[in-house]
């Protein structure tokens, strides 16, 4: 059976850790628990020591009675770390890699996935500099479970009560079961705008972010895909067990594309393709004069068209964003195209951090999904290629 690391802050929802250990030993986990200092103020590392049946480890000096290094030790016995409740205090240290106690110290040396079940008061929830830690952990692959709205220690009625623990524990449950249905897939995955270069200094583009197409190579590879992403120039970072080939025009994309799409079992393209490029371009760059400029465009080539040329076994997922007749125009996109399925969404959402998309099938059939973040709706979209 899995083992559990419950790492237990000092926040006011403490108590509630003994109920998560009780429910994890009755599914037959493992679980071990590190408290902070905090934390034993509100709960007494007896009470979890009882109901884990192992000692709780708090102080990083405690006199031991064997010589293995314990937060080493403890940071691979680790098949998950969950930290609930969660504090500021600790998602603070761990964005800015502070390890100033046995809890921080293990999280920072385990690669065991960690999930932090947020729990504090709804002004604290909301604190730019907390939404930032967390966007920044994200990036580097921590999860989290998202505080439910309740009646809070403080006396107020907002978000920030930990989720209840039935549900804490289903999400553990979940990461494990997980199946690796695309295990021995190749995936080639295409993200972001491209660039159509006018002069050294201009070029034209659009405001594509990127994100959906990371999050959906990310998803792709916690599925057990092996995952090869072409993309045009965006802020985001590179990911971890994802091959990233960085590309800006949409020519480079196209070579990109044809360079590896005989391997590949799936593609999907998400990419933000421009249509259309300057059909002459600058090495200087081009002085204002009177009057009006006008510059001349040819046609791009059409990647996902090209590729259907081409598909033999694989398959084909399209992406489309429209600002009018979104139903209609991806139909259309999706036979001339020999897609699969395809993805629509109204333009409203090109630059945003959420989604809400269809899922249209070759027979026509229509999935609306409600919106929601990209890094989740990754996953759905994910699920439905496999159907």
């Amino acid at each position: 059976m899995k083992n559990i690391l419950l790492g237990v802050s000092g926040g006011i929802a403490a108590y509630k850790s003994a109920n998560i250990i009780s429910k994890l030993k009755k599914k037959g986990y493992n679980v071990r628990v590190i408290m902070t200092k905090n934390a034993t103020e509100i709960i007494t590392p007896l009470t979890l020591e009882t109901l884990a049946r192992d000692r709780v480890v708090v102080d990083m000096w405690e006199k031991k009675y064997n010589y293995d290094v314990e937060h080493i030790s403890l940071a691979d016995w680790a098949d998950l770390i969950l930290v609930a409740p969660t504090t500021l205090n600790i998602i603070g240290k761990i964005a800015n890699g502070i390890a100033d106690d046995m809890l921080t110290t293990v999280i920072s040396a385990s690669k065991a996935p960690v999930y932090f079940a947020l729990a504090m008061n709804v002004n604290m929830y909301e604190n730019p500099i907390l939404i930032e830690n967390i966007t920044k952990l994200k990036k580097f692959g921590y999860n989290f479970i998202e505080s439910d709205e309740g009646f809070l220690a403080c006396n107020v009625n907002a978000k920030g009560r930990l989720k209840d623990e039935e549900e804490i524990v289903k999400i553990v449950e979940n990461h494990f079961t997980k199946e690796n249905f695309l295990i021995g897939k190749k995936i080639l995955i295409t993200a972001g705008p491209t660039e159509e270069r006018l002069d050294p200094i201009r070029f034209l583009s659009n405001h594509s972010t990127g994100k959906m197409g990371y999050a959906i190579a990310k998803k792709c590879v916690e599925f057990g895909a092996e995952v090869i992403l072409i993309s045009g120039p965006t802020n985001l970072e590179n990911q971890n067990n994802i091959e990233t080939i960085r590309v800006k025009s949409a020519l480079e994309m196209y070579d990109e594309c044809l360079k590896h799409f005989s391997k590949i079992d799936i593609f999907i393209s998400t990419a933000a393709v421009a249509d259309y490029r300057p059909k002459v371009t600058s090495d200087k760059k081009i002085k204002k004069s009177e009057g009006n400029l006008i510059i001349e465009l040819e046609r791009n080539p059409d990647i996902l068209l090209e590729m259907s040329k081409l598909k033999e076994h694989q398959k084909l997922i399209g992406f489309c964003a429209e600002s009018e007749n979104l139903i209609e125009n991806a139909m259309g996109k999706l036979k001339r195209k020999n897609l699969d399925f395809i993805v629509a969404n109204s333009v409203e959402y090109f630059s945003k951090d959420n989604n809400k998309v269809f899922i249209i099938s070759k027979d026509e059939s229509i999935k609306e999904l409600e919106e929601m973040p990209k890094e989740y709706l990754a996953e759905f979209i994910v699920k439905s290629i496999v159907k």
